[in-house]
């Protein structure tokens, strides 16, 4: 139906309000599903592993590797101020350097992973590329003297606000 206009002409359909109520709800719809599909993509979950038969055979030697540091009794502290971290190692035989990981809970590509330099002894120091906060969890692994089969890992939590992190 047209409204009239003084004068007996009716208003086109496109100077009228129910024809672009009726539009505006379906291209609503379709706005909305473009925006989720584009969210949904752009901000992925990276939980899945492609290659999970290999990573499952690593699990063991992971495994091995944090046993032998228990045996050994290895213990250590993070220290984070700002973009220094500061590691403490109790335990451990000295070693000129070892291997950090951090790793965000959701996002794999936020992970560090950081090669720390013997300062003292067992004190091993790193600059961060960038400050972090939030919740991250730690590896720290060793090499042995002899091969890298006999090397050791410790992990840990870094809770938002902690400045000292430790785990055994």
């Amino acid at each position: 139906m047209s409204k009239a206009i003084p004068g007996g002409d009716t208003l086109p359909w496109y100077r009228q309000f129910w024809p672009w109520f009726l539009i505006l709800l379906p291209a609503s719809v379709v706005v909305a599903a473009i925006s989720t599909v584009v969210i949904a993509n752009r901000h992925a979950d990276d939980l899945v592993v492609d290659d999970y038969y290999k990573d499952g055979l690593a699990i063991n030697r992971q495994l091995e590797k944090i046993e032998r540091a228990k045996g050994l009794g290895i213990t250590a502290t993070l220290g984070i101020q700002d973009t220094h971290l500061t590691v403490i190692l109790q335990g451990a035989p000295e070693l000129e350097e070892v291997t950090l990981m951090l790793s965000h809970p959701l996002e794999a590509d936020q992970d560090i992973e950081l090669t720390l330099k013997r300062i003292a002894p067992a004190t091993y120091y790193t600059a961060l590329p960038a400050a972090i906060d939030g919740r991250w969890h730690w590896r720290l692994e060793g090499a042995g003297q002899a091969s890298a089969e006999d090397g050791w890992r410790v992990d840990g939590v870094l809770e938002p606000g902690d400045i000292h992190a430790g785990a055994n």
